[in-house]
């Protein structure tokens, strides 16, 4: 399923540096808070008057037309509203380094344009949707367990992290790039139209080394608005998720 971004985590005790042979690969990030990895307006509708036939003729002979008459005015100013909610949104995070360089003050900017998406969300019942389905790229997050702004630069995930959903097989996957290259695979448990389970089942370390999980990877998402290129969720933890579509083509592997 696809998820806003969604999982964030840390690495199992055991897999954390200092107390395994991999301690030399930094945890990978997930967007889930409880997973073992570590890896955004009201509506005014035009004012609308039915005219019917025979009044159109009788003011026409009198010089008179109704005029503010819309058909759709609530579709019309929903798509418009999401439109330029959307730009704000991407311009207002584009420079916080995927929210590592938020200040409280940008985070509740991003907040309040985030909630004023999801008050204007058509898909409904997202987890149903193939909008879900793809790669996404997380471009936004409050999580500290994905952005560990308390470590050194060099040791953060630096490269662009992404999540996979596949709605058919209900399955995610999460992927670091530079520098740790991390991954990890799990299997989604539907709550309702709108929130999964998150079960973290396989990582990879580096790319490379798979490692099964020890069954303590759990959490839950949230997704709250869905369209063809923008994703949010929010996590059981009350974590912020912004993600953008970068391939739509893109399936998890079994």
């Amino acid at each position: 399923m696809a998820l806003a971004p969604s999982f964030s985590a840390t690495l199992p005790n055991k897999l954390r540096p200092g107390k395994h042979s991999l301690a030399s690969h930094p945890a990978p990030v997930i967007f889930h808070e409880k997973s073992p990895l570590s890896f955004p307006i009201p509506n005014t509708a035009s004012t609308h008057v039915t005219v019917s036939p025979s009044k159109l003729l009788d003011t026409a002979d009198s010089g008179i037309w109704r005029t503010r008459v819309s058909f759709f005015p609530g579709f019309l100013t929903k798509g418009r509203d999401a439109k330029s909610l959307k730009e704000e949104l991407y311009a207002t995070i584009g420079p916080l380094g995927r929210g590592a360089e938020a200040t409280p003050e940008d985070q509740q900017r991003v907040e309040q344009i985030a909630r004023k998406l999801e008050d204007v969300n058509e898909i409904k019942e997202p987890l149903k949707s193939n909008l879900l389905n793809g790669k996404w790229e997380l471009i936004y997050t409050t999580s500290q367990s994905v952005l560990q702004t308390q470590r050194p630069k060099f040791l953060r995930p630096n490269g662009k992290i992404y999540q996979a959903i596949n709605v058919d097989t209900l399955r995610a996957q999460n992927m670091e790039t530079w520098p740790f290259f991390n991954q990890v695979t799990a299997n989604l448990v539907p709550l309702n139209s709108r929130r999964v389970a998150v079960k973290f089942d396989f990582f990879r370390i580096a790319g490379l080394i798979p490692i099964k999980s020890p069954g303590s990877g759990r959490g839950q998402l949230e997704i709250t608005y869905l369209d063809e290129e923008l994703r949010i969720s929010r996590g059981d933890k009350g974590n912020l998720f912004i993600l953008k579509m970068v391939d739509a083509s893109y399936r998890v592997p079994v």
